[in-house]
């Protein structure tokens, strides 16, 4: 066994699904370096090196996942938030390996307070929930004027399209189709079923209000562990746009409501009321939401795990050939939609109904 496990889809760490970076390894992509810190997280290599007295983050995909031009993707866009004032790290170069391709960025400002945490782990306060909510706020005006399309079709974005759509099941098709590995992952599930079963119920529900969403390009994985901390409690730096794509405001908004306040690791799924209304609190005492979004956060909410969902589901078959893991993602596109319909889901959507 590998002495550095990763965290994988339960609270128990796992084997990493690639290999770990090495010194020789980052000293071919930076200069002379060596590995200070591997980060746990498992859908990439990744981690901080030292170069010359300064630490830099380098960060390793298979190509199946990102290529070149896929990354130069998520680097515009932070390029963008740069230029207006956002706290992102710089990028300072990417490269490809043969069948590697690596990014190389600066480690940001603040403390990584959450860095060995899980992802669906909680805040430690709620003042951290309504600090991230700000940060999350102010980095959706920055992302203004940012007007580059929907990314190439490639694993592990969190995309709305499917269910941004006014027919979602012809959306969901064209979807599948793009993605050969991911029609192959769902081959064994009644997916067509569950998905007319479960979420096209709820998508009804969002219908009126997509007309009036603005298209926005958001972060898509805004949780405590992809953020620096000042000493005061406030966001120092926002971490890791590797899921970033062209969606909502709101659409962020919910993400980072469902990912940090609902503790899907623990039996019965607890709810964190006071985080999740820090959270909504403190984005909205930067950038108010509209009335169209007030009306679609508590509607979109169910639904905006879904896609990523489906493209975690084609990575895990297609690139990582886990079928363990293909299962639980299966289970994570119906069950987690199929939980807000429960008493503690409904619960909650009435809080925040009754919040905005």
């Amino acid at each position: 066994m590998s002495s550095h496990l990763a965290h994988g889809l339960g609270t128990d760490p796992v084997e990493p699904d690639w290999p770990p970076l090495t010194d020789t390894e980052v000293t071919d992509i930076v200069g002379p370096a060596r590995v200070l810190w591997r980060s746990p997280r498992p859908l990439s290599a990744a981690a901080v090196v030292a170069r010359a007295g300064h630490r830099l983050f380098v960060k390793r995909h298979h190509t199946t996942v990102r290529t070149a031009e896929g990354l130069a993707e998520e680097h515009a866009f932070l390029r963008h938030l740069r230029r207006r004032g956002a706290p992102v790290v710089e990028v300072l170069d990417a490269a490809t390996r043969g069948e590697w391709t690596y990014e190389v960025h600066s480690t940001g400002t603040g403390t990584d307070l959450y860095r060995d945490a899980l992802s669906w782990s909680p805040f430690r306060s709620p003042a951290h929930a309504r600090a991230a909510g700000e940060a999350l706020a102010r980095l959706h005006l920055a992302a203004e004027g940012f007007d580059a399309p929907h990314r190439q079709v490639q694993p592990l974005v969190a995309s709305f399209t499917v269910f941004a759509s006014a027919d979602p099941q012809a959306e969901l098709e064209r979807y599948v189709d793009e993605r050969p590995q991911l029609a192959k992952g769902l081959a064994d599930f009644p997916w067509r079923e569950d998905t007319r079963r479960v979420l096209l119920p709820l998508h009804e529900e969002l219908a009126p209000h997509l007309p009036a969403l603005t298209p926005l390009w958001t972060h898509n994985d805004w949780h405590a562990s992809n953020l620096l901390w000042n000493d005061d409690g406030s966001v120092a730096t926002a971490l890791d746009f590797g899921m970033s794509d062209r969606t909502t405001a709101v659409h962020d908004l919910a993400t980072a409501i469902e990912r940090n306040t609902v503790q899907w690791l623990q039996p019965g799924f607890p709810v964190r009321e006071e985080d999740a209304l820090a959270l909504l609190d403190g984005y909205q005492s930067v950038r108010p939401l509209s009335p169209a979004e007030s009306e679609a956060l508590p509607a979109l909410l169910p639904l905006v795990h879904a896609e990523f969902a489906l493209s975690e589901l084609g990575y895990f078959h297609g690139v990582t050939r886990s079928a363990e893991n293909t299962r639980l993602a299966y289970e994570y596109y119906v069950g987690h939609a199929e939980w807000f319909a429960g008493e503690s889901g409904r619960w909650l959507l009435d809080l925040l109904r009754g919040r905005v």
